[in-house]
């Protein structure tokens, strides 16, 4: 069996009068993250992953900020595109862990919530899926609570 390898990042800065959206869920916050989409971060970075491990650029190559059609695109849905594509080289998902770094807010009660949506847009088993939270121990701009930062990596198997 063939594998790929690919490895994702992103971060946002908190913003007023936007829902904090990781995964495709929700998160109760004073706060969300701003960018030309929704800003789920978790999710650019899985789709950075995807691209990738397909050697397919990156999400502003495919989705760039600058397209007023992405304009608050829900990003889950840019997920379920960038995966398409691993299907249509002929890939599926054979596991996905990312590791969202953030003060606040704490993450711990919505993580089975986020895997489950994560293995939704990826069509594959929450098995396969781990997102984990951590903080940066106030230092950095996460740690002075001015965003988000995620790191994922996706492998992906020849069908």
């Amino acid at each position: 069996m063939s594998f790929r390898i690919g490895l994702g990042y992103d971060v946002h800065p908190f913003t007023e009068n936007r829902p904090l959206i990781l995964g495709g869920v929700i998160i109760p916050n004073s706060a969300g993250l701003l960018g030309h989409s929704d800003a789920d971060v978790l999710a650019h970075a899985i789709t950075d992953a995807i691209f990738g491990a397909l050697a397919m650029g990156d999400i502003g190559t495919h989705f760039p900020d600058d397209d007023p059609s992405f304009k608050n695109a829900d990003s889950m849905l840019l997920l379920k595109k960038s995966y398409s594509l691993a299907v249509q080289e002929g890939y599926l998902i054979q596991n996905m862990d990312a590791t969202v770094v953030a003060e606040k807010p704490k993450l711990n009660p919505f993580i089975l919530s986020i895997r489950k949506s994560i293995a939704v847009a990826l069509n594959c088993l929450e098995s396969q899926i781990s997102v984990k939270a951590t903080t940066s121990e106030k230092m950095g701009f996460v740690g002075r609570q001015e965003g988000i930062a995620v790191h994922a990596v996706v492998l992906l198997g020849k069908k």
